[in-house]
């Protein structure tokens, strides 16, 4: 059980933020990706606010073990929905499970990634990383959207990251699908607040989940920066959401990108993180090459 979901919403002090939030945002909430770290941090904080929950992600089992735990402890109702985003058809397997609630809340925050040169990257792999990242959270949000603009209420949060602010080389695709999801949710957020709908664009720097810390394992100390806690990351989405249309979580990653994008030449950006990326790459590489 996620320890920050109960630091957050515990008190008397926070029954008033809680009962707001699920007035606007209630009573169901949709999460992407909520298999594995942000998302299943994601899950927690939303269930502890007292929101019902649809999760979505590939892993059938992780997604049946967390429904569980959320259930029992917060006392809402969750549905699972065992779906691969990165396939054309993949509403078919969503819609039935929501077409008898209200979502209120849609967290488009499911990614995948890789690391290493486009070229040497297969295709399909680089297609996969595109079809999640953008294609799945435009066809959520254009879907959910309609019907949270006919209530005139809603949120939806569109996870970018820190690398959607410049070229990132050796993730040079997800970093470009980022910058998508940033921009666009920025241009949704102006179209939407008419309708009562609230929606940012959130982008976390690294940050320490399963995969991230596998990522920095097997590429060794040092090739990539100490990633933030999870739990914080998260709770600032949900207090941005509804003051501003995109947002960056701690101060680090905040004083990191404006350096790179307001006092640095784009040149030099891209190129220093060329150098620190390159690096975690050439180790992943070679680690992959000895197992």
């Amino acid at each position: 059980m996620s320890s920050s979901a109960k630091d957050i919403w515990r008190g008397e002090l926070n029954m008033a933020k809680q009962q707001q939030f699920r007035d606007k945002y209630g009573p169901w909430a949709l999460v992407t990706g909520a298999s594995a770290g942000i998302g299943e941090e994601f899950a927690y904080q939303i269930a502890a606010a007292g929101l019902n929950l649809v999760l979505v992600a590939r892993r059938a089992g992780k997604l049946s073990q967390l429904a569980d735990t959320i259930s029992r402890t917060y006392g809402v109702e969750v549905r699972i929905v065992p779906a691969d985003l990165s396939q054309p058809n993949f509403m078919d397997s969503i819609r039935p499970v929501i077409a008898d609630i209200e979502i209120g809340l849609l967290v488009n925050n499911a990614g995948v990634y890789g690391i290493g040169e486009f070229l040497d990257n297969p295709l399909e792999r680089e297609l996969t990383i595109l079809n999640v990242n953008t294609r799945a959270p435009l066809i959520l949000s254009y879907e959910i959207g309609q019907q949270m603009r006919a209530r005139g209420r809603g949120g939806i949060i569109i996870v970018a990251s820190t690398g959607a602010y410049q070229g990132v080389p050796y993730i040079a695709n997800y970093a470009g699908t980022k910058a998508y999801d940033l921009i666009f949710a920025e241009g949704l957020w102006y179209e939407m607040k008419q309708y009562g709908v609230d929606v940012l664009g959130f982008s976390p720097g690294g940050t320490r989940t399963e995969g991230y810390d596998r990522m920095a394992a097997q590429t060794g100390a040092g090739k990539l920066p100490a990633g933030d806690p999870v739990g914080p990351v998260v709770t600032s989405a949900l207090n941005a959401l509804g003051k501003k249309p995109s947002a960056i979580p701690g101060a680090k990653n905040n004083i990191m990108t404006f350096v790179m994008t307001r006092l640095m030449p784009r040149k030099v950006a891209t190129t220093m993180f060329g150098s620190m990326i390159g690096r975690a790459a050439k180790a992943l590489k070679t680690a992959q090459a000895t197992q």
